[in-house]
């Protein structure tokens, strides 16, 4: 699934021409750590990520070699669990409705959702979850619209499913000492980051900022191994990185320089106690971003370092940029290898792909487009058909055999160095 190359040369000419720079330079510096064996990263939020097929872009490039670790949030790790996107039916309950639905539970508007399902997934749901198909069937005949969003979210059973998977998934964890994201892909579709990073094991980890959402699957995530553990892992991850790409997420300071971080972050007391840290010096930190206040914070610190003046003076960083201000410019403006890209993941990611596709000579088998256009449309209707959720069955006998014996290949995450 791949849109035309007349497509992205359209998208490419659209880019404004600060941005079309830096979008030269941010494919270069991924070339050239890929050309002399080096590493990418990639932290990447939720929403948009979804629904403009990133998440699906960068399982894609696990598979191909080209991404060597993520770093995402559990929203995202609930959503690829249950197939990243569905088709789900929108129904408005009326009041004094009886389908067994706690009233007071529905969201405003009183909205209720069921996931299409075809008559092969629903058989498999029905092993799982054997009640609630009589209330399933009533509204899937009542009024209402069918769209494609975030997968496995608001909607009945896949929902419900995961929520209860979340559970089993970090039983299984917990007994192996491993993390929930690596048991979670083992069951997971191969166009998931989760499930090509199990396959490829690549890790695939949720940071501290990103553990709150998807509802018990967060809770699972934060449950299955300790959070010392997790900020160790995502710092080995960071500190084997060349290139540390970030698509259209919030709070990237804490998670990219976090407690073990000694150029741009806090871990000077991590080092002093004699603990392992890492540095983001010399390191090529690009991020995918529309705020254009971004880009104005880093050009004010290549042309008078208003920035580090501000932190070195002791003052808001607002008062003496004249930015609004938020956290994750500071760093970022501050790190000489940082490249701005100000434009809309949708259109940032199938350029960016594109560009290093071609000087690698490789082809790979998807690349997203954004969600609006035609070839968009298209590929979030691929998406729906061909992503599927994770298989319960699946996930259970690789579990019995991968993790109660040593794992070929890179180890899963595990609770303990």
């Amino acid at each position: 699934m791949r849109p035309s190359s007349e497509t992205i040369a359209g998208l490419r000419a659209a880019l404004p021409p600060a941005t079309h720079r830096h979008m030269e330079r941010a494919v270069e510096s991924i070339v050239a750590a890929k050309q002399r064996g080096g590493r990418v990263v990639v932290v990447t939020g939720s929403g948009p990520n979804l629904h403009e097929g990133v998440t699906t872009q960068i399982a894609e490039l696990i598979r191909q070699g080209l991404v060597d670790g993520v770093i995402t949030s559990s929203a995202v790790i609930a959503h690829e669990m249950a197939g990243t996107l569905d088709r789900v039916r929108r129904v408005r309950m009326e009041s004094g409705s009886d389908f067994g639905i706690p009233s007071g539970a529905l969201p405003r508007g009183g909205v209720f959702e069921i996931t299409q399902l075809s008559p092969r997934q629903r058989a498999a749901v029905e092993k799982e979850i054997p009640e609630g198909w009589a209330m399933y069937d009533q509204v899937a005949a009542m009024p209402g619209n069918v769209v494609i969003k975030a997968a496995g979210n608001m909607a009945w059973p896949m929902g419900l499913r995961s929520e209860r998977l979340a559970r089993e998934i970090c039983a299984i964890a917990n007994q192996a000492g491993v993390a929930f994201e690596y048991v979670a892909g083992l069951g997971a579709s191969p166009y998931t980051m989760i499930g090509s990073g199990a396959l490829k094991g690549v890790p695939v980890l949720v940071s501290i900022p990103q553990m709150v959402g998807g509802g018990a699957v967060g809770i699972a995530i934060g449950d299955s191994i300790s959070i010392k553990r997790r900020s160790r892992a995502i710092a080995e991850m960071l500190a084997g990185a060349d290139v540390i790409l970030e698509s259209a997420i919030a709070l990237t300071q804490e998670i990219h320089d976090g407690p073990f971080e000694t150029y741009t972050g806090h871990g000077i007391w991590a080092a002093w106690e004699g603990f392992e840290t890492y540095s983001l010096k010399d390191k090529t930190l690009i991020r995918i971003d529309l705020d254009p206040n971004l880009e104005r914070a880093w050009d004010r610190e290549r042309q008078d370092s208003k920035v580090q003046e501000a932190i070195d003076r002791g003052l808001p960083k607002t008062k003496i940029t004249g930015i609004p201000f938020r956290m994750e410019m500071s760093g970022f403006a501050r790190l000489e290898g940082s490249i701005p890209i100000t434009a809309d993941i949708g259109v940032a990611w199938p350029v960016l792909v594109s560009a290093v596709e071609e000087r690698l000579g490789m082809k790979l088998d998807f690349v997203s487009v954004p969600q609006e256009s035609e070839d968009g449309k298209k590929m979030r209707e691929w998406i729906a058909d061909e992503v599927s959720f994770i298989d319960r069955d699946t996930l259970m006998a690789k579990a019995r055999s991968s993790l109660s014996s040593p794992v070929a290949g890179p180890q899963p995450v595990r609770a303990s160095s």
